[in-house]
């Protein structure tokens, strides 16, 4: 009889810690939330008109954010950012000129220019002086008054010229203005931007991933032209990769933003962690894929599950189930 009693003891001990052991936590229940994996995607398009060269991917293919994704023909733009250089390189050697002033040799030939036109005047002042002497003493009859005059009117027009070579021995000496060297540093600061946004066109021939995703459409091929309004690809994305479900408002009150969740799909036997990332503060009625029964007719929140699936397990637009356990906050 006694030990009959001490078995029964024990197998009431086992069956209570059992209990224990596998009844949840007094006020940790777990809600069940159904969803679908966020499908986002952008199109990708050249952002000029040009010919099409290359198309590096296909559809289905994985790419990486800043991986090449097409080519256009760059010719052209080639071309002009070489055009652009040259006039740069054309507008450096001026400002360099100006800035260096005039050289040695340039002032010399001025100074000889002076020395010659002084010569000029100084021959002409001679005969004139002399013609004059001679009609003084002829009293007229030695000498026209037209060579007179003549002689007299190259005096005038040979010190004219002097006084213009001095003049320009002088800027010689003094070397170019500021204004002329703040000008052409201006202009050769406009020929870089215009070189800056030529080489951005030549940059732009080149269609790269914004962020790591997976190919949804090939749109174009090589040849065709290409427009900034024609995509050349859909690519969907991949990273971050979210879960939109929904909940209503009495679980509202528990659900909080960095809450960690588990994560469940049909066929596939492993949990993916996720965590809350975004709750929205204004209630909409059920969309229509919610697979809720008891929430299609109900204002609802929209809550997105961040998931950690490194494996990229998870598909795009593929339904999902997600375990939130309320611990009674």
């Amino acid at each position: 009889m006694n030990k009959k009693l001490a078995v029964l003891i024990v197998v009431a001990v086992a069956a209570a810690a059992s209990v224990y052991t596998f009844w949840p936590e007094r006020g940790a229940e777990q809600t069940k939330l159904f969803g679908n994996v966020d499908i986002r995607q952008v199109s990708l398009s050249f952002t000029q008109s040009e010919r099409v060269t290359a198309v590096n991917v296909e559809e289905g293919d994985v790419v990486k954010a800043g991986q090449i994704i097409a080519r256009l023909d760059d010719t052209v733009a080639n071309l002009e950012l070489a055009q652009a250089n040259a006039q740069i390189a054309a507008q450096e050697a001026l400002v360099a000129k100006l800035q260096a002033g005039s050289r040695p040799q340039e002032i010399a030939q001025a100074k000889a220019v002076v020395a010659q036109q002084q010569a000029n005047v100084d021959i002409a002042s001679a005969r004139l002086k002399r013609l004059q002497s001679v009609d003084s003493k002829t009293q007229g009859k030695g000498v026209s008054q037209q060579d007179i005059d003549e002689a007299r009117d190259q005096v005038v027009a040979l010190q004219a010229a002097l006084a213009q070579a001095k003049a320009s021995l002088a800027l010689v000496e003094e070397g170019p203005r500021k204004e002329d060297i703040d000008q052409a540093r201006a202009q050769l600061q406009v020929l870089a931007s215009q070189r800056a946004l030529l080489a951005e066109q030549v940059s732009r021939t080149v269609l790269l991933a914004p962020s790591d995703g997976e190919v949804r459409a090939r749109l174009m091929e090589p040849g065709d032209l290409a427009t900034p309004q024609r995509p050349v690809i859909t690519l969907a994305l991949t990273s971050p990769k979210w879960i939109r479900v929904y909940i209503n408002e009495t679980q509202l009150a528990t659900t909080r933003v960095g809450e960690a969740v588990d994560v469940h799909v049909d066929g596939l036997n492993k949990t993916i962690k996720g965590t809350i990332s975004f709750i929205s503060s204004v209630a909409e009625f059920t969309p229509k894929n919610v697979q809720t029964e008891e929430l299609r007719t109900s204002l609802v929140y929209e809550v997105r599950v961040r998931v950690d699936d490194a494996d990229n397990t998870l598909k795009l637009g593929m339904p999902a189930t997600v375990m939130l356990t309320n611990n009674g906050h």
